[in-house]
């Protein structure tokens, strides 16, 4: 282990945090807030460049690094960014509890949305933003921003950022890799720019049409009120956030090729057809569970479509309560949220990729077992699967599974009801923000016991960064020399 190594980066990035938070001490400054707030920022600002000072310090004189040091490095700088981005909101007195405040950020910087606010107005405008900002910073990958800003980590870097970057296979979209960073968060910055100006259109001020903004690219769903956006209850601004939604849970690397002119290829994504079809189908489904619970269609297509844009691309805003819709309704959402959508997006779940690669790896099974000495190729995008990458797929999915029932099975002695446990750990797991019955849309997480509050909040963690950087880091061999 590269011990040096690991430091010196995760210094990088601790002083990276300290420069974002300069944006939320501005906002405290326009708005005119009570000094605590701009001491709370100020002392942890300085307390980050202590600490990456430190970190930096000293000549490295090994710089390569490998696999392992970098799940290390990406699953130690989420925890870090968590936990000193959780210190403004203590000092402050905002939310005192610091595990409440760990889960906070956590659930903030890996874009999942749970919360444990139950009055989240009582926020001030700087907390609220630094709240929704986490969104913003951690929706495209922390790490994939430090390499877009610190070309100097040279090539080994490709292994932080297979680490970070989710799907089942990682692929930079030009050589170098920092220009490949740099490509995807302009893209990125610039998608967000839009979704501002368009609900500025509707009638949104700049802080709340910012803050949304900054929720739906990183496919988080913070909101500003208690309602989510019931209480602005506009078809334009839910129309431009659910739109919004389902484009930021496209691959990046198709707005590449749209941008440089291989709009074709970018079409013939497989992937990209099958997202569209499941959110279509989702969407013709409930309507037809909810027909007769609804006056108007128009409301009803308007609020089906939303939530369904927000429970498979895991952003977790609402302008329904649909913990009360019918459990054919709540199953369809449940399933929506371990699909996610596709790779290389902002969102969680386990990824469109890995639904039709696991489809097509048990088809392929079944016609094996019909006619056994038949030659059966999976192919997917028009290419033949390589058998490592399947072999990839199943592992993941099997821990997944494992960890997945363990964690049902940890948390169910704070739960009353399987649904809520379950929902639980599938909206914190797969980054999505609301579950169902106890930690449904109109409810929080603020109930639960500082123990599974913390195990959730590195759920979360372990969510963002696919299971395996997480149990690498804890894993005793990856301490050896």
């Amino acid at each position: 282990m590269n011990n040096a190594m690991v430091r010196f980066i995760i210094g990088k990035i601790l002083r990276i945090e300290a420069v974002l938070m300069v944006f939320p001490l501005i906002v405290s400054f326009i708005y005119k807030e009570d000094s605590v707030y701009q001491l709370s920022f100020l002392v942890v600002i300085l307390l980050l460049l202590i600490l990456g000072y430190v970190f930096c310090r000293g000549k490295i004189a090994q710089k390569k690094i490998y696999a392992k040091e970098g799940f290390v490095i990406v699953s130690l700088t989420w925890i870090s960014l968590s936990f000193f981005g959780a210190l403004p909101f203590v000092i402050s007195g905002d939310i005192p509890s610091i595990i409440d405040a760990f889960f906070e950020t956590s659930s903030g910087f890996t874009t999942t949305g749970s919360s444990i606010l139950v009055n989240v107005e009582l926020l001030s405008h700087s907390m609220l933003f630094w709240r929704s900002f986490t969104h913003l910073v951690g929706g495209m990958g922390v790490l994939v921003f430090a390499l877009a800003v610190m070309p100097q980590l040279g090539s080994e870097s490709v292994h932080i950022m297979k680490a970070e970057v989710p799907g089942p296979v990682f692929g930079k979209i030009v050589a170098k890799l920092s220009t490949s960073a740099r490509i995807l968060y302009l893209i990125y910055l610039s998608m967000t720019a839009v979704m501002v100006v368009l609900l500025l259109f509707g009638g949104m001020n700049l802080f709340d049409a910012l803050l949304h903004a900054f929720g739906t690219a990183g496919t988080g769903g913070f909101g500003l009120r208690n309602g989510s956006l019931l209480s602005y209850d506009s078809a334009y601004i839910d129309t431009v956030l659910s739109v919004g939604m389902v484009l930021f849970g496209i691959n990046f690397n198709l707005y590449y090729l749209i941008l440089i002119g291989h709009v074709k290829d970018a079409f013939k994504s497989e992937e990209l057809r099958w997202y569209f079809m499941i959110i279509g189908s989702a969407v013709l489904l409930i309507c037809l569970n909810l027909f007769r619970t609804y006056d108007s269609i128009g409301r009803m297509v308007r609020d089906v479509f939303f939530t369904v844009s927000s429970i498979i691309t895991t952003t977790g805003f609402s302008t329904a309560n649909f913990g009360q819709w019918p459990l054919f309704s709540r199953t369809v959402l449940l399933l929506l949220m371990f699909f996610g959508a596709c790779a290389g997006s902002t969102a969680g779940g386990l990824k469109i990729s890995r639904v039709i690669l696991m489809l097509k790896s048990a088809l392929a099974e079944f016609k094996r077992m019909r006619q056994p000495n038949r030659v059966v190729a999976v192919k997917y995008e028009n290419k033949i699967v390589d058998r490592d990458i399947l072999r990839g797929v199943s592992s993941y999915l099997l821990v997944y599974l494992v960890v997945f029932i363990g964690l049902v099975l940890i948390v169910s002695f704070d739960f009353t009801d399987f649904e809520s446990a379950f929902s639980a750990v599938a909206a914190t797991f797969n980054n999505i923000g609301p579950g169902l019955g106890t930690v449904g849309p109109a409810e929080s997480f603020a109930g639960l016991s500082n123990w599974t509050k913390v195990l959730l909040s590195f759920v979360m963690i372990a969510g963002r960064l696919e299971i395996f950087p997480i149990i690498i880091l804890f894993s005793p061999t990856t301490w050896k020399k």
